[in-house]
């Protein structure tokens, strides 16, 4: 079987988590290759509850082999409360789960930057966690991070954070006005990080190229969504890493070659957290329907999401850039109750029609003159959460699905119907099982 990655289609926050714990079954090693604790993967496993920023949703199979690449930023203080909350739940993590000794380290200085910064942009946050991400890959590119492997040479590492501490102090006290911090106090800190975090820290770029020549089956995980990656994304309003699948060959020290087969995740409707640009918003009722429906609140932060219809155009975009081979439907049982559903297929700005994603924010943003283009199809209007098979499907969510399919012009192969990893439907492929619905094509619209 190849090496597959999974990546989400949208804004994040597509249910990658519940799908990359389904996909697990299929794969020995697992590799998270980007982002940090700014990120959330939510698994639901007999109706038990678990959301992961850090660690590799296959920790939750036995047996399966679970790494933090190099190009993951690393928190010691989140991943060693992971673990124990694992523990505590009676989940694995002795000698199959292994983190990057090239990873760079979130330090307490980056988490204040970031949050210090955030707050001075007023109307124009980017709308980051605040846990430090951002701060943390622009040391990584200033080449004054901190590597894992730097915890374990005392006397290095203290010059490092002095270093590194004494030129934050002068920018958090001139810039922000805010108290200096101690280097000290974080050097003994993340020396006691050091050896709790000893018995997972090794070479995984070794690791996973050795295993890949023995054959093991591997499974990329990406975080966020494409259109948050640092380079192919709506910047600014984006985050710090690349989270299209381009990422997963640098993030975890492997050749492109060894990615095979690229998932791509997408809801059945969209949606969005922090600012940033965003079409089909629906703001009002419909808007908050959608989030309650759904759950539309983030895992790491918990703040609410921005929700609106599917934006094919975005999502269209997305399959192109990553070269997404199978697409992977979400959400659909929230959707099961609207009469109608609407597909956004161009945007119209300035008597401008555009069908392809623009990487002019101005165009983009409703305060620019930007109005989505709708095709809308008849609802379904039927719970869809029992189904586990195509046939089950009411013909209506059927033609939808279908429907995405011509647009987007690729195969959906798997639709997620519920939080559970058993509500789950995974035909072949929808368009090989039409109904006649009586309902034309896209194609033929």
């Amino acid at each position: 079987m190849p090496n597959a990655c999974v990546v989400g289609l949208q804004w994040g926050d597509e249910g990658k988590g519940k799908i990359i714990d389904i996909l697990t079954d299929e794969y020995d090693i697992i590799v998270r290759y980007q982002g940090g604790g700014n990120a959330g993967h939510t698994v639901v496993v007999n109706g038990a509850k678990f959301v992961l920023h850090l660690i590799p949703s296959g920790i939750l199979h036995p047996n399966k082999k679970c790494v933090i690449g190099n190009g993951v930023a690393i928190d010691p203080a989140l991943f060693l409360e992971e673990v124990e909350e694992l523990r505590k739940r009676n989940i694995s993590v002795e000698n199959n789960l292994f983190v990057s000794d090239r990873a760079h380290l979130v330090f307490p200085y980056h988490k204040l930057l970031d949050q210090l910064s955030e707050s001075e942009k007023g109307q124009e946050k980017i709308g980051t966690t605040g846990k430090g991400i951002g701060p943390c890959y622009a040391d990584k590119m200033a080449r004054v991070g901190i590597r894992v492997v730097e915890l374990y040479h005392p006397e290095h590492l203290e010059r490092l954070i002095q270093r590194n501490v004494e030129e934050k102090n002068r920018l958090l006290q001139g810039l922000y006005n805010a108290a200096p911090l101690s280097w000290k106090e974080i050097y003994e800190e993340y020396r006691a990080y050091a050896d709790r975090m000893a018995p997972y820290v090794c070479d995984t770029v070794g690791y996973i190229n050795e295993a890949i020549k023995a054959s093991k089956r591997i499974l990329f995980e990406g975080a966020q969504g494409s259109l948050l990656d640092v380079d192919l994304g709506t910047y600014p309003f984006i985050t710090s890493s690349n989270a299209t699948a381009c990422g997963a060959a640098s993030g975890a020290g492997v050749s492109p070659k060894q990615i095979h087969k690229i998932y791509g995740v997408m809801k059945a409707y969209t949606t969005r957290v922090g600012g940033g640009p965003f079409p089909t918003e629906a703001e009002g009722a419909l808007g908050e329907h959608l989030r309650e429906r759904g759950g539309e609140f983030g895992a790491t932060t918990g703040r609410p999401r921005r929700c609106g219809w599917f934006d094919a155009v975005a999502v269209k975009y997305a399959v192109m850039i990553n070269g997404v081979d199978e697409a992977i439907l979400t959400k659909l049982d929230v959707l099961d109750d609207q009469e109608t559903v609407k597909i956004c297929v161009g945007y119209k700005c300035n008597g401008k029609i555009y069908e392809r994603f623009p990487p002019d924010l101005a165009i983009l943003s409703a305060s620019g003159g930007c109005e989505p283009i709708y095709e809308e199809v008849p609802g379904w209007r039927q719970d869809t959460s029992h189904c586990t098979s195509l046939q089950e499907l009411p013909s209506m969510a059927i033609n939808y699905i279908q429907y995405l399919e011509e647009i987007l012009d690729i195969k959906i192969t798997m639709i997620s119907v519920g939080q559970d990893r058993r509500q789950i439907v995974r035909p072949d492929s929808v368009s090989s099982a039409r109904l006649s619905t009586n309902l034309p094509s896209y194609r033929d619209r």
